[in-house]
């Protein structure tokens, strides 16, 4: 922006004043002639011990600006300041006093930064002091002592006159005992904005108000039917906590006129806290217990953004510019960014109740290249959020153009104010640090407002994750500015829409343009690499899955946030966070699996092999294909063929198996692999690999069986024959002893005429009913329930 740099109206320095002192002096005491030189020059003394300035541009006592209020005054308000002194040099400083003065109007806005980069330099233009009335006095300022000082003045004292930004300094004046004359020993410039009357054209002004944070979720959830979620640490209960980051840009925010800009993200988390969730404690996770803390900020955020503008980014933040430079080669990185989008609209508005405006991209810090707006568009974006110090003017324009460009395509271009964004960045812990970042910011609103007589839009986008003293900053800022003369809040959808400026660069810078400061803390090319390796199991995952969105939502947003813009200048820890969604999948992957197998050993030539399927899942898988393939199919054959398949489905907690008929063509050893498939044939987990031994069964080694069987049929008959002879001569023994033994029949009838064997026969007749029994009548010897010996022609039921 061409803008001039120069100072009007400057009053003589001191250095002058001083050098009339000084020769004044010297003429009344010519033995102090060679002792004294300008104190501009920080030269030595002829003593040899350097002046008071000599330690540097800043001087040795430094002046701290803690308060300025009212930060704008108008007519009739009285300016108060506030702050320390501290004589920092090795000399004591006596008869000191603090003074207010009130340089000339700043006209052009790189004056405001001239002026703001040498604030505390004493060899710059000092404007005189006001009134001596308004100075507080110390007498002695003992070194590496801060002195607090407060100063009030009346505005019409102050001498301003037209609208505009003015210098107002503080300075620390006095002497020292090498220097024993009054000079400003140390100085503070800051501005003061003035304009006591409305503006006839009031800028419109947008703020953005980020609630965005770090990824804080684990992929990992309890295998539960809640599935109860998991935080990597407890960071987000101590931002979201009273005092916490996040809880003060919620309190600070609400009271403020501002587009408040999110990351669903964020209130996934936050939301996830309010019922049961655990964190991890090393390798283990314990129970969380800010329940309480997480419904509070919850309602909170709900009762601020009821009736103000919601803009919503892509789920976790996406980086814009690391997809755009490394990742659009990898297969499946964009998509990841329309699934992030794809989720905004129904996480942000589930949580906060509201319809979030979702046509917004935001790469980091506002730049962009054309690479970068066309992968912020790929996902529905129709509006990108940049920063002037990205697309800047190039047609010599001496104010400030409206924030909204179209930049083709359909696609506007909401370029945000670079002098105003980053005006609070750095470390504003110290009051005086704030104080400062509020005045010049507000003194660049102001001088904006004034380069011309149009209405311009303007959008402020400040660093998008504000520590707490920034926030504070910037919400001190905002009020002054929202209570201002020259200004008025607008939401970011108008100034979007407004009528652009037909003078205002539309042309995106080339890819070269992006600043080399960020693009070496961009995402790498093999962190988009292994998001997609890490898809593509999930893919193969979740369609043998009975209940996929167990296992695809918690995973696809886990996904989203290994792309989120807070890895940035983390590169250790967004390694580790991608290994751990790797490592937690392949463990699910793996509860899914095949059962290992030893070798396996086939006698004859047909049998089945039984193989094993284990779920270890919570959940019931299936249907999956099971192969079973020969590599030898020569020697042995799966169900007549190379490899056979059969679909298995396994329930939640159980193992199944599926037999294969195999049969063998020859004797050896054959090599068998299993392997799952899911249904489109895409392998599932690793492969069992096993040998089968194959032993036929030939016809010599079946006869030589069958004649060992029939040696011992052979032998146990004789052994049985044997026995029954034996039997019987031990009756034929015990019937010559006087008992009757029993016949043989094989010996014929001891009397040729058959008179013994009549008699035995009349003897063994059944008696006829009625005959007396006589006492000669023998006893049976072959009764059913008799235990002696049988003959050797009687059957013996066994």
């Amino acid at each position: 922006m061409a803008e001039a740099a120069d100072f009007q109206g400057t009053s003589p320095s001191p250095a002058r004043r001083w050098l009339r002192r000084t020769t004044a002096l010297l003429a009344g005491a010519p033995l102090l002639a060679g002792l004294v030189q300008l104190p501009t020059a920080g030269a030595a003394h002829a003593d040899g011990k350097p002046s008071a300035r000599a330690d540097g541009d800043s001087g040795p006592v430094a002046v701290a600006v803690d308060s300025l209020t009212p930060s704008a005054p108008t007519d009739g308000d009285t300016v108060t300041v506030s702050g320390t002194v501290t004589n920092n040099g090795k000399q004591a400083v006596t008869d000191a006093h603090v003074g207010l003065r009130v340089g000339p109007e700043v006209d052009t806005r790189s004056s405001v930064d001239s002026i703001a980069k040498e604030s505390d330099n004493l060899q710059g233009s000092i404007a005189p002091e006001i009134e001596n009335k308004y100075t507080e006095k110390f007498s002695k300022l003992v070194p590496g002592v801060a002195e607090h000082f407060n100063i009030s003045v009346p505005a019409d004292d102050l001498n301003l006159g037209e609208d505009g930004v003015y210098e107002f300094a503080v300075s620390l004046s006095g002497q020292t005992s090498a220097q024993p004359w009054e000079q400003i020993l140390g100085i503070q410039r800051t501005f003061l904005p003035w304009q006591p009357g409305g503006a006839d054209t009031k800028t419109k002004t947008t703020a953005l108000w980020p609630l965005i944070s770090t990824t804080h979720m684990a992929a990992e959830t309890g295998p539960n039917e809640e599935q109860t979620p998991v935080l990597l640490n407890d960071d987000l209960a101590k931002e979201i906590s009273p005092g916490g980051r996040l809880n003060q840009m919620l309190t600070l925010g609400k009271d403020l006129d501002v587009t408040w800009v999110v990351d669903p993200d964020l209130l996934a988390s936050v939301d996830a806290m309010t019922g049961s969730y655990r964190v991890r404690d090393g390798e283990n996770t314990v129970a969380g217990t800010h329940q309480d803390v997480a419904k509070q900020w919850l309602a909170d955020l709900q009762d601020a953004v009821a009736d103000k503008e919601v803009v919503a980014l892509p789920f976790a933040d996406p980086d814009l510019a690391s997809l755009a430079h490394n990742g659009t080669d990898v297969t499946g990185s964009l998509s990841q960014l329309k699934s992030a989008t794809d989720v905004i609209e129904d996480t942000v508005g589930t949580i906060l109740h509201v319809k979030p405006s979702t046509e917004f991209a935001w790469p980091v810090d506002g730049a962009v290249d054309r690479s970068i707006v066309k992968v912020a568009t790929s996902a529905g974006a129709d509006k990108v959020i940049a920063r002037s110090d990205s697309l800047q003017e190039s047609n010599g324009l001496s104010y400030t153009p409206s924030a909204a460009r179209p930049v083709g395509g359909g696609t506007t271009a909401v370029v945000a104010d670079a002098r105003l964004s980053t005006a609070f960045e750095g470390d504003l812990t110290k009051a005086s640090s704030s104080t400062l970042a509020v005045q010049r910011f507000l003194a660049q609103s102001l001088g904006l407002g004034l380069q011309t007589g149009k209405q311009r839009s303007v959008v402020i986008a400040p660093q998008r994750m504000p520590s707490g003293s920034q926030a504070r900053a910037m919400a001190e800022a905002l009020r002054a500015l929202q209570g201002s003369t020259w200004s008025e809040s607008q939401k970011l959808g108008a100034a979007a829409g407004a009528k652009p400026d037909p003078d205002a660069t539309t042309k995106v810078p080339g890819t070269s343009s992006y600043p080399s400061e960020l693009r070496k803390n961009e995402l790498p090319r093999s962190a988009f690499e292994e998001i997609a390796r890490t898809q593509g199991t999930l893919d193969n995952f979740q369609v043998v899955l009975s209940n996929p969105s167990r296992v695809v939502t918690p995973f696809g947003r886990a996904l989203n946030r290994e792309m989120s813009v807070s890895w940035r200048g983390r590169t250790t820890e967004a390694e580790s966070f991608r290994d751990g969604v790797k490592r937690y999948l392949d463990g699910l992957t793996g509860r899914v699996r095949l059962i290992d197998k030893s070798e396996t050993k086939l006698s004859g030539r047909s049998a089945t092999i039984p193989v094993t399927v284990q779920n270890n899942l919570v959940q019931d898988v299936g249907p999956l294909v099971l192969r079973l393939t020969s590599t030898n199919p020569t020697r042995l054959e799966i169900d007549g063929d190379r490899y056979e398949e059969q679909p298995i489905s396994v329930s939640g907690g159980h193992s199944q198996s599926v037999k294969f008929p195999t049969s063998a063509n020859a004797n050896g050893r054959a090599t068998v692999i299993a392997q799952l498939y899911t249904m489109d044939g895409r392998k599932y987990g690793k492969p069992v690999t096993f040998d089968v031994k194959v032993t036929e069964i030939t016809a010599t080694v079946m006869l030589v069986i069958g004649g060992g069987v029939l040696l011992l049929v052979l032998a146990g008959f004789r052994m049985y024959t044997q026995r029954k002879r034996a039997a019987a001569r031990d009756a034929e023994k015990n019937g010559s002893d006087g008992s009757e033994a029993p016949e043989d029949p094989e010996d014929g009838p001891e009397n040729p005429d058959g008179t013994e064997g009549r008699l035995k026969k009349e003897s063994e007749a059944p008696a006829r009913a009625g005959d007396p029994e006589q006492p000669s009548d023998p006893t049976p010897n072959a009764a059913t329930e008799s235990t002696d010996p049988s003959g050797t022609g009687e059957r013996v039921d066994r």
